[in-house]
């Protein structure tokens, strides 16, 4: 969670319709952060020689900053830099175009993702780092990448939407409204399509380049395999109802599929054994390494949540799953049947917390429920809406100048939920200097398995919000009822 814990405030104008239904609707209109700027200096105040003209960043360089600053900014982590480089070093010459020079950022998030520019910068999260076991895993994930920039696919796409908005605008004038939505669904499916060709060629390049360079060319099915594990085990915590098929307008190819296409290519090349993963030199890297979200953006530690930075904390109703977004804390319990919300607002100038909860940000409020209450040495109100088969109770919690709202949801708002979110709400406070003075970070270990270790008793030492030994199985590449190698390393999670 960013800044005011949500990413952005509002004025508490915004309306959320209905209240929503779930936890996927319980997400409110985007807010938008502005940050203060300093009043411009007045005429006298001026040098006497004029100032050198400032210097205008350039397309590619935004673009840099604005991705460097959607994921976290960077992670600082200069032998874990180095490393990679070093990896994509060796790949550059094995690519189509080796006189081209490429450059990694490694980006401060948990969310396992990469991606490239044209210009050849390379970014992988540290969330991808913990999830990938050997250098072979890592190499696959970034020569795909630059499988994407030898085949120019971000211009190529960029042509195929120009082209399909010039379709649709012509179908929306000439033929009727009907045919120009109709125009509109169909191009949207063709890039898409196009778009998932472009992950398959992708995929196959990568095969390609990291078996030219000395790599095991079966190293993406691997990682693609742990990635569809990573998928499904936060699916199975947050949204257990999925049903786990993919989007006809999904940019990427369902994993299994793509795992089928590297594994064939991989085969082509030969049998496996071909090339080095250096699982070894891997582990030794990224040993140190954060993993899980950074403590001051908040975080979690089972059922509790505290925002270090902004100074608060707050416990979930037990049998919640919580998840940090950029936007908002989310949680769900019982397969969906009940979920909460915890984002934040600027508090609107001279409006009360009464007259803010029933502004008209919410639909379905029951004016009769407003209560006015102190929650943690804090104002407070709470209320209750209902919005077709969902009730909702709703608290606005204010610490200094922001408001801080909780919304959980259940069909039956009952005697017992309601005691159980009262029971969460009032567990909202600010947080103590000790409070704070004990964060600590968690971080990727590398340790060597006993004969007497067991997945299980590695999962014991693993400190994860929820199912420890599903996590220790994940990041270790390793399928349940695997036995460990005794004088194997293997990695945990530790504070």
């Amino acid at each position: 969670m960013t800044a005011g814990v949500v990413t952005g405030r509002n004025s508490g104008g915004r309306r959320i319709a209905g209240l929503c239904l779930g936890l996927a609707a319980m997400t409110l209109a985007g807010c938008a952060t502005f940050e203060r700027v300093g009043e411009p200096s007045s005429a006298s105040q001026l040098p006497d020689v004029a100032p050198r003209a400032a210097s205008v960043d350039s397309a590619e360089t935004l673009e840099h900053k604005r991705l460097v600053a959607l994921y976290g900014g960077e992670y600082q982590a200069p032998a874990l830099r180095r490393f990679v480089n070093d990896i994509l070093a060796r790949l550059a010459p094995a690519s189509e175009t080796p006189s081209q020079v490429y450059r990694a950022t490694l980006l401060n998030t948990p969310i396992v993702n990469a991606f490239a520019l044209p210009t050849g910068n390379i970014y992988v999260t540290r969330g991808l780092l913990a999830l990938a076991n050997d250098s072979s895993e890592l190499a696959a994930v970034m020569a795909h990448e630059i499988g994407h920039v030898t085949s120019r696919h971000s211009s190529l796409r960029a042509e195929e939407e120009k082209r399909a908005a010039v379709i649709q605008q012509a179908a929306a004038v000439i033929q009727s409204k009907q045919k120009g939505e109709e125009v509109q669904a169909t191009s949207k499916v063709s890039i898409a399509s196009f778009s998932r060709q472009q992950e398959n060629d992708a995929d196959q390049i990568g095969v390609r380049v990291i078996s030219r360079a000395g790599f095991d060319p079966y190293g993406a099915a691997r990682f693609l395999s742990s990635l569809g594990r990573a998928t499904a085990l936060r699916a199975a915590l947050l949204s257990p109802r999925s049903s786990g098929k993919p989007d006809i307008l999904a940019t990427h190819p369902a994993t299994p599929e793509r795992i089928a296409l590297v594994t064939a290519t991989a085969r082509q090349i030969g049998a496996p054994g071909l090339g080095a993963s250096d699982r070894a030199s891997y582990l030794a890297a990224i040993e140190g390494a954060a993993y899980g979200d950074d403590p001051s953006e908040g975080f979690i530690r089972g059922p509790r949540f505290m925002h270090p930075r902004l100074g608060f904390a707050f416990s979930a109703p037990d049998g919640f799953v919580l998840d940090n977004s950029a936007k908002a804390v989310l949680g769900v319990k019982g397969g969906g049947e009940e979920a909460l919300r915890l984002d934040s607002v600027r508090a609107p100038a001279g409006q009360s917390l009464a007259e803010y909860i029933a502004s008209g940000w919410v639909d379905g409020l029951i004016a009769s429920s407003v209560e006015s209450l102190e929650v943690g040495g804090l104002p407070a109100v709470t209320a209750i809406a209902r919005a077709g088969e969902w009730n909702f109770r709703i608290a606005v919690v204010q610490l200094d100048q922001d408001f801080y709202r909780l919304m959980f949801a259940v069909r039956s708002l009952n005697e017992d939920a309601d005691r159980r979110f009262r029971a969460s709400i009032s567990s909202f406070h600010r947080a103590t200097a000790a409070e704070t003075a004990r964060v600590r970070a968690l971080k990727i270990a590398i340790v060597t398995a006993g004969p007497g270790d067991t997945p299980a008793t590695m999962a014991q030492r693993m400190v994860t919000p929820d199912r420890p030994l599903d996590y220790f199985l994940l990041l270790n590449g390793l399928e349940p009822g695997a036995a460990l190698k005794p004088g194997e390393r293997y990695k945990l999670v530790v504070e």
